[in-house]
């Protein structure tokens, strides 16, 4: 007898509609699993036996054939295990299938269903079916009560699956969690670094790179954590795209994300844990950083290959991975900070240490850093020790609450600006835009002109200073880009010459 149960399978962030097909019939018992399914689906025959007799099923004795259609897709994981269960039982007879749903969940040798990967975009991708519910892990019910307007049916075992599709269940009405309150700290609690911390308000508000350049325990990593506290949160769709990423990665905590992402990646990852692929392709630290901040700390510290890998995503807002036998596209439209010492030891230039680097070992550190990624970077700034005085005085400066409505003023200018187009923030502009939108005064052209000529700058580093006196302007008001915009501007590129050359 033949029988039909549908799963989903994710494909990078793609997900495809599965058609589980079991057939039944006579002769030696075996159990065969077909369709391109990875090590963890051809082991669910285990489970998914187990399972069916633990919770007092009977289990066919005869020759049964699982097909995983479309074949041509590569699955992969153990999502398939109640499905194929749920359709072996159909097929046997032993229950009747009153309802066209989207089962997902892994089956434990009890017969109890654990949760997966991948549940809330398969949930989104259930709902352009127009099937008639999903089934989920209870664990995972809190993902997919995301997606309106398609009935969950939350399970804790194969007998809860099986009153679902008999139609006896009705479907469970989970209700989205609150936002949860943010905890990365407030930029309050950084003493003195005024200059830093304005560069880091500029960069946030126009989604500009950043490069903090300073010797260690001057506080760039403190600064970098704190940026999603003045960073506006995610609009609805943002929130269901970044965490449909994170989802497909399994590192997605209960509900949806609301504050934007901050990824911190170990400098010893590889240029696939940055950028993704794999065997079967997966999103790496740069989607999962999409609509967020993607911080590397000791930037030169990262091989030349990751570092290499970033050019892409950070010039198109997303990463083509081709291999052999695929090639997928994921979104990363992200926020880069880095940080880094001015040399090995950490105290070149600094005037209360020595530095212990030879000229042969400064110039390595800094030729680690590809001038070409030097390039796609807006701000370089530099930073200094703060005053031991200062750190047990009273805050000074603006509060994150404060900043953050400042940079979703100027955010709110770039969506006018920029409607109807597929430019999101002054960051993004092209070249035909920067001559539409970045009108400058003679005086500010004269002093970017001098600029250029006196630091040698690249043609890629002149765009980016209109780019971010443009997002200076908006900070302020400002319809024009004055002097003093592109010389503050100019100033956040001094770093191409005081240490790269």
């Amino acid at each position: 007898m033949l029988a039909r149960c549908k799963s989903c399978a994710i494909y990078g962030v793609d997900v495809h509609i599965v058609d589980i097909e079991v057939d039944i019939s006579s002769g030696l018992p075996s159990f065969t699993i077909v369709g391109l399914p990875d090590a963890a689906i051809k082991e669910s025959r285990e489970r998914v036996r187990s399972a069916i007799k633990n919770c007092n099923y009977e289990f066919p004795p005869g020759r049964i054939t699982v097909n995983l259609a479309p074949a041509a897709i590569k699955k992969e994981g153990s999502v398939y295990d109640l499905a194929i269960a749920l359709a072996i039982l159909t097929a046997t007879g032993q229950i009747s299938a009153k309802r066209n749903l989207v089962v997902l969940g892994e089956l434990s040798l009890s017969g109890k269903v654990r949760s997966v990967r991948g549940v809330l975009p398969s949930t989104i991708a259930a709902r352009e079916q127009s099937v008639e519910g999903v089934v989920v892990p209870e664990q995972n019910a809190l993902e997919a009560s995301y997606v309106r307007d398609v009935p969950i049916f939350a399970v804790k075992s194969l007998a809860d699956a099986v009153e679902v599709l008999r139609g006896v269940r009705e479907p469970d009405r989970t209700l989205p969690a609150p936002p949860r309150e943010s905890d990365v700290g407030d930029f309050l609690d950084v003493r003195g670094q005024e200059a830093s911390k304005r560069a880091l308000v500029v960069a946030s508000a126009g989604m500009h790179n950043i490069l903090m350049v300073g010797p260690p325990g001057c506080g760039k990593s403190m600064m970098a954590r704190r940026l999603p506290s003045i960073l506006p949160p995610l609009s609805e769709e943002e929130a269901l795209q970044t965490s449909k990423i994170h989802s497909i990665a399994g590192v997605l905590d209960g509900g949806l994300l609301h504050y934007r992402p901050f990824r911190a990646p170990h400098h010893t990852i590889s240029d696939v844990g940055l950028v993704g692929g794999g065997i079967v392709p997966q999103p790496g630290e740069v989607s999962l950083a999409h609509n967020g901040v993607l911080f590397m700390d000791e930037f030169p510290l990262f091989s030349r290959a990751a570092l290499d890998a970033l050019r892409e995503p950070l010039e198109e807002g997303k990463i083509t991975v081709t291999r052999a036998n695929y090639s997928v596209t994921f979104p990363s439209r992200i926020m880069l900070v880095g940080s880094m010492n001015p040399c090995h030891c950490g105290h070149f230039g600094d005037l209360r240490k020595a530095c212990r680097c030879s000229p042969r070992q400064i110039q390595n550190y800094r030729a680690k850093v590809p001038g070409p990624l030097l390039d796609r970077i807006d701000i370089h700034i530099e930073v200094g020790y703060v005053d031991w005085r200062k750190l047990g005085g009273e805050a000074t400066g603006e509060s994150s609450e404060t900043l953050r409505k400042k940079i979703a003023g100027a955010w709110q200018v770039q969506q006018h600006r920029f409607a109807n187009s597929k430019i999101h923030f002054n960051s993004q502009m092209t070249e035909k835009t920067l001559k539409k939108f970045c009108p400058l005064v003679p005086q500010a052209k004269l002093i970017l002109d001098s600029a250029m000529e006196n630091l040698k700058l690249s043609a890629r580093a002149y765009s980016r200073i209109i780019k971010v006196a443009r997002t200076i302007a908006d900070l302020e008001g400002e319809e024009k880009i004055r002097e003093e915009h592109i010389a503050e501007a100019v100033h956040y590129r001094t770093l191409d010459r005081r240490l790269f050359e």
